[in-house]
């Protein structure tokens, strides 16, 4: 239904694209990852997590390091990886650090140390379905879930958190309660808990629990796309409107929005390649009629899979000067 303008091009989409590149002489490193974790998850697995670093450009990976050996390259965008293969009843040593678009690797993390549990052989039976999760926000950026604990044959190693079906947090198996951070004001989540014993049996996935995160105090939804702009303009073939926005901060970079015509899906935007950070243009046809007036507005899908709010809605009349 649209034609876009500008000079790149996907599924019949173009737009206008801010050039997007390393800065020469980038000689500045990351700040150091803070809040490193280390969770095990069976006999032979832990899951690492951290929080995001910060840099003057851009963050686009993280090493992971096992006892001053490097086992896992992340990128930029996720904040935990899954480590396996290693030893029960091991200690294990971790380390995490940054690195930018120019190379420039960070400061190692302070180390965090977790001990793998004994092995189980010949343990084949998951730990039962986690029952009664319940979740509740916790203003706008995190979300406390609760649960009744699972039985196991050999006993509960950790409980897996996931968030539309992607791990995102893991608590050890004595926990029945887990906070998740790093959420986005006013966006619903769907969280469901999983139970996993020595053996990395895992048990059936727990009912899903919804939770709708505030809004940000005093700003609305920290997820619409910003200074959305909308005007009429006539063509050869009819009418269009033209759009632009800046994309909304999310942590990340993103590869798709949806564009609702008079309340309606008109459109779904797809890169297979990150778009800009700039502002982005669009140009939607409108059919041949002057006079009629159509309300847009758009949303954003996030890193994390979720849509984001809308954007302003505004309103134009085609041949309207």
């Amino acid at each position: 239904m649209g034609r876009a303008s500008g000079p790149a091009a996907l599924v019949s989409v173009c737009l206008l694209l801010t050039a997007c590149g390393t800065e020469k002489g980038d000689t500045r490193p990351p700040s150091a990852p803070t809040g490193v974790t280390a969770q095990a998850g069976s006999a032979t697995s832990v899951h690492v997590m951290w929080n995001s670093s910060t840099d003057d450009t851009e963050v686009t990976g993280y090493e992971v390091h096992r006892s001053g050996r490097k086992v896992k390259d992340v990128p930029g965008e996720r904040h935990m990886v899954d480590i396996g293969g290693l030893k029960p009843s091991t200690a294990h040593t971790f380390t995490v650090r940054a690195r930018d678009a120019a190379g420039n690797l960070s400061p190692y993390s302070a180390k965090v140390s977790v001990t793998t549990p004994a092995a189980a052989p010949d343990d084949h039976a998951p730990p039962t379905r986690p029952e009664g999760l319940r979740g509740r926000a916790e203003g706008s950026r995190a979300a406390t879930l609760t649960w009744r604990r699972s039985a196991d044959d050999q006993g509960v190693a950790s409980y897996d958190i996931l968030q539309g079906g992607t791990r995102i947090h893991r608590v050890p198996g004595g926990e029945t309660t887990a906070l998740v951070t790093g959420l986005r004001p006013g966006v619903r989540y769907t969280f469901t808990v999983v139970a996993r014993d020595a053996a990395d049996n895992a048990s059936p996935a727990s009912r899903a629990v919804r939770v709708t995160t505030a809004s940000e105090p005093g700003g609305g939804p920290g997820t619409a796309p910003a200074g959305f702009r909308a005007t009429g303009r006539a063509a050869d073939d009819g009418y269009h409107i033209d759009l632009s926005w800046v994309p909304p901060k999310t942590g990340g970079r993103v590869t798709q929005y949806e564009i609702h015509l008079d309340g309606k899906l008109a459109t779904t935007l797809n890169w297979a390649a990150d778009t800009p950070r700039g502002r982005v243009s669009y140009s939607l046809y409108a059919g041949e009629k002057p006079g009629v007036t159509h309300t847009v507005r758009l949303r954003a899908r996030l890193p994390d899979g979720t849509w984001g709010a809308f954007s302003a809605r505004r309103t134009v009349t085609l041949g309207e000067e």
